[in-house]
């Protein structure tokens, strides 16, 4: 399984981005899908996830400003992330399980930045 993210780039305080991760390649059954996000110096966080039931899953820190959604007919899972602040500036990584293993995209640059 393969995960292509897009999306990412330089945004304002405020402003707002969106990202898109799909997944491709001998896919059977994916149950979970999210975004982690790794700013530096710091360990890799979750920020969201989506089951393919549509139980949802938040960081405190992006609750009522991000909105994790998923097309499962297209497998891919997108981040609408609003309001954007200069703590949200990292590499987002998009992740899924399939079946069993656990698979990760190579990472997306978002910066929050005047």
């Amino acid at each position: 399984v393969q995960l292509a993210e897009s999306g990412g780039g330089l945004v304002q305080p405020g402003g707002s981005l969106r990202l898109s991760c799909a997944a491709s390649g001998g896919i059977f059954s994916i149950l979970i899908m999210g975004w982690y996000r790794q700013a530096p110096g710091k360990e890799r966080e979750l920020v969201a996830m989506a089951t393919t039931g549509g139980s949802t899953t938040y960081a405190d820190s992006v609750k009522g400003r991000f909105t994790i959604s998923r097309d499962n007919a297209k497998n891919t899972v997108y981040l609408q992330m609003n309001n954007l602040k200069a703590e949200d500036t990292a590499v987002y990584y998009c992740n899924c399980l399939h079946m069993t293993a656990w698979y990760w995209g190579q990472g997306t640059q978002v910066t929050v930045s005047s």
